[in-house]
Parts: structure tokens; sequence; C-alpha cells
């Protein structure tokens, strides 16, 4: 009697990875499906926006979510080049309950970095693929409205200086680029308005997050997607096996108190978004190259997803 061979056993080398490929492919078509035509808000930051391997990698998953027929819109901060540039000009850094303080000198730079070099930056990266982006600010055709916050700290509000909170987003100037085929580029200050929703004058710097988080509610986004440096929400920090991979809204509302500072305005940015309405919202390892294409189109995906409690 003859023993029938097993055909998977004979692959070659090059056959094996062919089919490899053709399995990851396979698993990203429910993923594609569900997101054509759908808006994902992506925050960039961390590693990805200072590693000139990450940083290309980045501009292309935008450009590919664009092809797959997914609306994409960035929003970004700019801590690491906003930092870079106040040590230049001897204006000393200071955080609380992880925002920066920021007063008039420091707001002027804050301004300058992410309008004039980051988000440029990112446009110029992203426009190597084709004439796709367009960079703007929460300033433009006012996009965000904003009021100034203060921060609790040890139980007392702490005085942030021009730092504030999304109150409003307008978001047809967004929906007239996606519509043309573009892709945003939000740098993340806005103008400040006072009790009466009259513009003050002066502009805020809005959290990353929070303002990703902002501009996904307005949007009615499918999905908000936050660049971080690190692997995600831990249930119990240091201990790195206590990773999260998913978890509902009401349980990481209920874990906040106990987090680290800088990790609670990420945490807050998540709820933000889906207690708005937006279906999902994650924290991925930015330090993966391609880490947004593994989230959106990968059953596992990177980090930490958030999702909102009716959500099946």
């Amino acid at each position: 009697m003859s023993i029938s061979k097993n055909p998977l056993a004979e692959l070659t080398a090059e056959q094996a990875d062919a089919r490899e490929k053709s399995e990851i492919l396979i698993e990203a078509l429910p993923w594609m499906q569900r997101f054509a035509g759908k808006i994902v808000v992506v925050k960039y930051g961390g590693n990805a926006m200072i590693d000139e391997r990450l940083r290309r990698a980045f501009a292309a998953d935008m450009v590919f979510m664009r092809a797959a027929g997914i609306h994409v819109v960035v929003a970004h901060g700019g801590g690491p080049q906003i930092n870079e540039m106040l040590q230049r000009v001897g204006i000393a850094s200071e955080f609380r309950a992880g925002l920066r303080v920021t007063d008039e000198a420091t707001m002027e730079i804050v301004r300058m970095v992410l309008v004039g070099k980051v988000g440029r930056e990112l446009v110029g990266l992203i426009n190597e693929h084709g004439p796709f982006a367009i960079g703007m600010s929460g300033e433009d055709a006012r996009l965000f409205s904003a009021r100034r916050r203060a921060a609790q700290v040890d139980g007392q509000d702490v005085d942030l200086g021009h730092v504030g909170a999304v109150t409003d987003v307008r978001p047809g100037s967004i929906r007239d680029l996606l519509e043309a085929g573009r892709i945003p580029v939000v740098s993340s200050i806005a103008p400040e308005i006072d009790e009466d929703g009259r513009p003050t004058g002066a502009v805020l710097n809005i959290n990353a997050d929070l303002a990703a988080a902002a501009l996904a509610a307005g949007l009615d986004a499918e999905k908000l997607v936050m660049l971080t440096d690190v692997e995600g929400l831990y249930r119990d920090w240091p201990d790195r096996s206590s990773l999260i991979p998913d978890i509902p809204a009401a349980e990481l509302r209920a874990m906040l108190p106990g987090l680290t500072e800088g990790m609670i305005p990420k945490a807050e940015s998540l709820l933000d978004a889906v207690d708005a309405g937006v279906r999902t919202a994650a924290m991925i390892d930015g330090r993966i190259e391609h880490a947004v294409l593994l989230e959106v189109f990968t059953d596992k995906g990177v980090g930490t997803m958030v999702r909102r409690d009716d959500y099946v």
C-alpha cells in the first residue's frame, strides 16, 4: 500500500514564502472591506516622528490606506521637536499631569514647530508617493475651537497657561479634502474662544492625543489609531506580561486613576473617542515598522484596542 505524501512538506522555500505572503493578504481582505469608504484618524507621534525609517514607513502606510479606499486623516503633535527648539532658545520644559505647561513664549515655539516644521515634513514624506497630503492646523477654517484647561495634581488645579481642550470641531474643511482624495495632516493647536463662543485672538496648545480623539469624534470616524512608544496599556505596569490587547471602555475608565501620569492623557483620549461614538480606538507601538497597517489590516493588531461597551 502506498503512503500519500503531504504536499505542503514538498514546498520549496520560495513556494513557502509565497504561501505565507498570500495568507497575509487574505487575512487583510475582511478588514479592507470593513474600512473601505470609512474615516480612520491616525495620531502621529513618538519614535515614528524622529526615526527616519519609521517616518518613511508611516508615510507609506497612509498612502497604502488611501489606495485601499480608506479616508485617512492624520493628527500630530511634536513633543521631541518642541523640546529641542525650547532647549535651543533657553526655555525650560515643564509638564504637569502629562501636559506641557505653555506660557506665551512657549506657545510661539509650539506653533512654529508644529505648523512650520513637523507638519511640513510629514506632508513632504507623504507627497513623495503622489500629490496626496495637505497640511493644516486647528486654526484653519476654525477646524477646532478650544477653551483653556487646568490639570489636577494631588487634587489641586494647576494652571497650564496656553493649554486647551477642544470644545468644538467644524469638520467641513476636512470632509472637502477627503472628498477630493487628499490626506489632511492636522497640527494640534486651536484658537481660543471665550464663554460666549467668540475668538479671543489667542492660540492654545492641544495635547495631540486629545486633539486626535476630538477630530475622530467630530468626523464620526470608524477608528482612531494612536502611535506611542510603548507596546500598549498594561494592567499591572511594569509587568510586561500584563499587556492588554483588548478592553471595553467601562473597564478602562475604572483603571484610569491608577495609570501613570504620562499614560493618563492617552487613555483619556481613547475613552473620549469611543464615548463620542467612534467604534474602536487603539494605542499601538509606533516603534514597529508599518505598525498602522498591522493594526488596521490584521486580526491581532499591535497594541491595545479600546472598544465601545456596545461594540460586537
